[in-house]
């Protein structure tokens, strides 16, 4: 018999100490489960309903129709000349993207540690698996959303006016989006290993932080109302992605590039320390959780 050499595997598993060792190659390598992890996560989730998928539809349905009718008919907030109820599914559509993605994530090592302990295999792949998932829910949202908007921009009263020039960011505003969800959802999945109440507090800051976002009124009602913090206010990473979205589909408010970018770089410094924190958590988080 030969003696086994390192060429003899596909895959060699060893300890990885250092911060900065992160199996981006691994990830790359299990892509096939990447993708059995986003049908295995519809099937828990559907399973036993009634509806099953409708929900992706009826979900934001139901939502933006009481933003309609609470902020917007009974607060009378402003929306920028545009229709209620498609200013109001704009901002819902990419708030639950968000918000499912930093949540869901944020469940990683507490939620699945069973799984982690039987098999090895990149724990990154579980995180990318879930925002994948919550994509592929957005894109039937989204779809429904277009609808709407060619309903609107083709009444004779018109007021939806798409932004063709500004349209085209648009997958680099999902893709900012679901890396915004997975840097923060690794970081409070890390963190959680060790401090459980953390994770009490990630439904209630998520519902905190949308109303500190231009999901239910216009950016502009801050600037017009409490100008002195309009700065500090589109210092929230999401609020510039809101605002070019709307823009970009609507024609409703104003673009702010300077804003744009700093979030940009605000996503990728929080991804990158998301993503560090969190394979470093991997390593030990067994013995913890």
């Amino acid at each position: 018999m030969t003696k086994d050499t390192r060429a003899d595997w596909d895959i060699v598993i060893r300890p990885r100490r250092r911060w900065f060792d992160i199996d981006l190659k691994g990830v790359v390598q299990y892509r096939d489960l990447i993708w059995l992890l986003v049908k295995r996560y519809f099937s828990l989730i559907y399973r036993q309903t009634v509806l099953g998928p409708i929900w992706i539809v009826l979900q934001p349905l139901l939502t933006t129709t009481i933003f309609t009718v609470v902020f917007g008919n009974i607060a009378g907030l402003p929306t920028d000349g545009m229709p209620k109820f498609l200013f109001y599914m704009a901002g819902n559509i990419l708030w639950q993207f968000f918000s499912k993605c930093l949540t869901d994530t944020s469940n990683t090592f507490i939620g699945h540690r069973n799984l982690f302990g039987k098999v090895y295999f990149p724990r990154l792949c579980m995180p990318i698996s879930t925002v994948l998932g919550q994509l592929i829910n957005f894109m039937v949202q989204f779809a429904l959303f277009l609808g709407f908007v060619a309903y609107y921009a083709t009444r004779p009263d018109a007021a939806v006016r798409p932004q063709w020039r500004l349209i085209a960011l648009t997958p680099l505003m999902l893709l900012q989006l679901g890396l915004m969800g997975l840097g923060f959802g690794v970081i409070v999945s890390a963190l959680t290993t060790r401090y459980r109440d953390l994770a009490m507090l990630v439904s209630f800051g998520t519902h905190l932080w949308m109303y500190f976002s231009p999901v239910t009124y216009a950016s502009s009602m801050v600037a017009e109302r409490y100008p002195a913090l309009a700065g500090l206010y589109q210092l929230n990473p999401i609020t510039p992605v809101i605002d070019l979205f709307r823009a970009a589909w609507l024609g409703a408010g104003q673009v702010q590039p300077k804003y744009s970018l700093i979030s940009a770089a605000t996503t990728l410094v929080v991804l990158f320390f998301g993503v560090l924190l969190f394979s470093h958590t991997e390593k030990t988080f067994m013995d913890t959780v």
